[in-house]
């Protein structure tokens, strides 16, 4: 019965994004807008991260960016429903830019394994779907808590290419990840996503401790694979969506044995790439969730579950 429900929520996906893409972007930014005037969870979510993040802004210029960043998300959530259900050659023709090719190229000749560090910033499954049109790689997600959402989550990504394995995030997957680092393989991991408490270390990503994850340090430490940035920026304009695709080196403190120092490196990395266009980044994400021993600091969203 899952895979059946995933089957028929998968083929109300395709129906939706063979919308004209004109229809798609009124769409995204008519359901941006009613998500900011009744305060809905994603607005909600967003205003706080910006509250907690930019103090150098008044109220009114807070407001304006988190209505950018709502519409942005909006965008991206139907542009992702066509990444999902086109051909992935045909996706891959969105990306009109690619920067950095030759530190990719480079990695991947490279005998010691390449992990790529995607933050959450543009649109994610789209570089997916590059890296797996040119290379067998294997990437690590942490599973929905629907069954049914990790259904359709599979089903979708399994369409980028058979040279795709999908790693949930617990501890059989973390040794599945270093074995095909140590044969020189490819990994992908989100490195921005808050671990569960004791599983990071805590660091500071604008200007606010933030637990994060060690994984990716231990892993670049433990393997001596390269680590490269890599995203996915949407282009301007109000036609459909075009890319410009991103390499960048990550810094060598990144697999620093000392956690600290190591998710210090990986945090100002992330915020390097999300300071690019601050409302292409995920900022309806509870980013802040947990917080620092002893610091007497609670729950920063804690007034928003409602």
């Amino acid at each position: 019965m899952r895979d059946l429900a995933a089957a028929l929520l998968y083929a109300l996906a395709w129906a939706v994004a063979r919308w004209p893409w004109p229809l798609l972007r009124a769409l995204a930014d008519a359901l941006a807008a009613a998500a900011v005037a009744t305060d809905a969870r994603e607005a909600r979510v967003a205003r706080r991260n910006l509250e907690l993040i930019r103090p150098d802004l008044d109220a009114a210029a807070r407001e304006a960016l988190l209505r950018r960043i709502v519409r942005t998300t909006a965008r991206q959530a139907v542009e992702t429903l066509r990444l999902w259900t086109r051909p992935p050659a045909r996706n891959l023709a969105d990306i009109v830019e690619v920067h950095g090719r030759a530190l990719f190229d480079a990695a991947l000749a490279d005998p010691r394994g390449l992990i790529v560090a995607a933050p959450h910033m543009g649109n994610w499954e789209l570089l997916n779907q590059w890296l797996a049109a040119h290379t067998p790689l294997a990437i690590l997600y942490r599973p929905p808590e629907s069954a049914l959402g990790e259904a359709f989550l599979r089903r979708v990504r399994a369409r980028a290419g058979q040279q795709v394995e999908q790693v949930r995030a617990e501890a059989a997957g973390v040794r599945t990840l270093l074995k095909r680092l140590q044969a020189g393989g490819v990994v992908g991991i989100l490195p921005d996503q808050q671990p569960k408490a004791g599983e990071g270390a805590f660091a500071p990503f604008f200007g606010k401790p933030a637990l994060t994850m060690t994984l990716l340090s231990r892993l670049a430490a433990r393997s001596g694979a390269q680590v490269l940035l890599a995203w996915c920026e949407r282009l301007p304009g109000e036609g459909p969506p075009r890319f410009s695709l991103h390499f960048a080196p990550a810094p060598a403190d990144i697999a620093d044995p000392d956690p600290v120092r190591a998710v210090a490196a990986l945090n100002a990395a992330v915020e390097a790439v999300a300071r690019r266009d601050f409302s292409q980044y995920q900022w309806t994400y509870k980013r802040y969730t947990l917080r620092p021993p002893g610091s007497g600091e609670g729950n920063p969203y804690w007034d928003l579950y409602r």
